[in-house]
């Protein structure tokens, strides 16, 4: 996972909450056009991540915001 995800535990729930969103929107870019998929600009968090890489980090960010509530 990248570097700018290793903190994620310091995260507070508000910018959890937006991760988990892009996560859910890139992921179900993913299920409907596969591998066409938009690439992302370089400036998106999520930038270069594959759909397993975001389908990971999605689990580890729900855990997370779990944990918080």
């Amino acid at each position: 996972m990248s570097n700018k995800f290793e903190n994620l535990k310091d995260w507070k729930p508000k910018k959890l909450r937006i991760l988990r969103n892009n996560l859910n929107n890139r992921l179900s870019s993913f299920a409907s056009k596969g591998e066409d998929a938009k690439d992302l600009q370089k400036s998106n968090m999520l930038y270069g991540m594959s759909e397993e890489a975001c389908t990971a980090l999605l689990t580890e960010v729900k855990t997370l915001l779990k944990a918080k509530v």
